[in-house]
């Protein structure tokens, strides 16, 4: 198990029930970013990611 791991386990296990929209989870990510500016690249990289699942081309 990565360390990660732990904290997605964690939010599944307290949101895991709750329904969200993109744009809630984006605004929750550009709180986090403010809060925290050095995972900026690391946040970025995730959101494109997700924009991007459904490009086959990516």
């Amino acid at each position: 198990m990565y360390f990660t791991d732990r904290g997605i386990e964690e939010l599944q296990k307290r949101r895991g029930d709750e329904e969200v929209t993109l744009e809630w989870l984006g605004d929750q990510l550009q709180a986090f970013v403010d809060i925290n500016p050095e995972f900026e690249t690391a946040v970025e990289r995730f959101a494109t990611w997700l924009a991007r699942l459904d490009d086959p081309e990516d």
